[in-house]
């Protein structure tokens, strides 16, 4: 949601880049659903973010959480 948010994106508008369902985005951010690297990659690119800087984002945020 944060990478979403700094896009200035709705569910809506990443729900029509990737051509899914807005339920599918909610989810993905509420944590209902994995994604896998496949839709980690077409997520990142449909939010004008780098994979692999999206990937270290989050990598950071669960060592947050781990401690």
């Amino acid at each position: 949601m944060d990478a979403r948010n700094a896009a200035e994106l709705t569910q809506q508008e990443v729900a029509d880049r990737l051509r899914k369902p807005q339920s599918y985005i909610a989810k993905v951010e509420r944590n209902e659903r994995r994604i896998d690297v496949v839709e980690f990659i077409s997520l990142a690119k449909a939010l004008g973010v780098d994979p692999a800087r999206l990937f270290a984002a989050v990598l950071t945020g669960i060592d947050k959480l781990q401690r």
